[in-house]
């Protein structure tokens, strides 16, 4: 029995597929940071609860600033592709800075923290524009 769905996917370049997954893990990275980011930041350390114990103005302010730079490092990330890197290299860079991010938040040490979520804003930097433009292509 043949599915139809089979056939129009079939009509589709095979790179979309690997951009596609590679966006919705770029946007999972980024939507989960987004929603628990500032109860970690809240939340008090203790022996059950690896928090950073800060109060609430702090950890808003700090989301803010995330938020914001995650979408500003694009531009930036779009001009490092376009003059050095091309856009091919920019994902796998990016990609590798947003696992090296994510991996420097699992230590618990403030410089780690911090140091991850830069890695985050420039990996994000270097694929979300980078993404678009590439499956612009494709077609």
């Amino acid at each position: 029995m043949k599915l139809p769905i089979l056939n129009e996917l079939k009509k589709h370049p095979k790179g979309l597929f690997v951009l596609f997954f590679l966006e919705v893990w770029e946007r999972f990275s980024y939507y989960g940071m987004r929603a628990i980011l500032v109860l970690f930041l809240v939340s008090n350390k203790n022996e059950a609860n690896p928090g950073m114990g800060w109060d609430q103005n702090n950890a808003l302010e700090l989301y803010g600033w995330y938020t914001a730079l995650v979408y500003i490092a694009c531009i930036p990330g779009g001009l490092i592709s376009d003059k050095f890197l091309g856009k091919k290299r920019s994902l796998i860079v990016g990609g590798w800075l947003l696992c090296f991010g994510h991996l420097s938040l699992a230590l618990q040490s403030n410089f780690f923290f911090f140091l991850g979520l830069v890695l985050i804003i420039l990996g994000v930097g270097l694929l979300k524009p980078n993404i678009s433009s590439l499956v612009g292509h494709l077609y």
